[in-house]
């Protein structure tokens, strides 16, 4: 049976907590939630309205910034909330969960600034401490899937117009350098793998209601193993919580995989 898997910057989970269950519930049935960005120390994390869908669940909290988390409706056999690396450790940007022969590693990547600044320092870290640890993983599973937020747009296709990103965060040329060593590890980028040439955003800037026009950037990703691609059966861009009003809608959309299992 197919397992579905979502990637969803929700910009502060109990803002969005309302639009998330009428989603699950009106719109779509997903097996596994990897939110980023929720705002919140596992202790205010809305446990009970997902319990009652049936989602087992894990965090990695932080008050008030960042934060990650897992829901899901297959056991969740490990949790792993450190790393041992302190930049991958300072903010709450990670949490790595063994869910049947998979390993996911959830991930809000730093959004960084612009070179020169110490944000974009640390973005740089950031990555090349991911990369590494990345290596790592991949040396010892065969199916491991490396989602969420990575605030990187990194091609030409990746963004509605090069001239508006030109020289902005997020679609730098060393932003992109790491994200492309990322990839060399030995993940696929799913959507790419279905859709080489096709152009579909995750995030839309709020002042701009860009989502109207579709003016957006992708910087949510599902990369995957060789071995788990060979189980990827789709994958979309689910546009049906962005296009709220109400409830307030987070600035990115989810991002769904459909695998054969994991």
């Amino acid at each position: 049976m197919a397992v579905s898997v979502c990637t969803f910057n929700v910009n502060s989970i109990r803002s969005r907590v309302d639009l998330i269950l009428r989603w699950l519930t009106e719109k779509r049935s997903v097996d596994v939630l990897c939110f980023q960005e929720i705002k919140c120390e596992a202790a205010q994390f809305p446990t009970e309205p997902f319990e009652k869908l049936g989602y087992h669940i894990a965090v990695n909290g932080q008050k008030r910034l960042n934060g990650v988390a897992v829901c899901s409706k297959l056991p969740i056999e490990r949790i792993k909330c450190e790393f041992g690396v302190e930049v991958l450790d300072r903010e709450k940007r990670l949490i790595e969960v063994q869910v049947g022969d998979t390993v996911l590693l959830n991930c809000y990547v730093p959004r960084g600034g612009l070179e020169g600044e110490e944000r974009h320092a640390y973005k740089m870290a950031f990555y090349d401490a991911l990369t590494d640890y990345t290596k790592a993983l991949l040396a010892a599973n065969e199916r491991v899937v490396l989602l969420g937020d990575f605030n990187v747009a990194l091609s030409d296709l990746d963004v509605y117009d090069t001239d508006v990103f030109e020289g902005a965060v997020g679609f730098l040329p060393s932003e992109k350098e790491k994200l492309n060593a990322l990839l060399a590890t030995g993940l696929g980028d799913c959507y790419r793998r279905l859709h080489p040439d096709d152009k579909a955003f995750t995030w839309w800037d709020y002042r701009t209601a860009g989502i109207w026009r579709d003016e957006g950037m992708r910087i949510d990703y599902i990369f995957a193993s060789q071995k788990a691609c060979e189980f990827l059966e789709s994958i979309a861009v689910d546009l049906w919580t962005r296009r709220r009003r109400s409830p307030t809608p987070s600035d990115h959309a989810p991002v769904i995989a459909e695998f054969q299992h994991i």
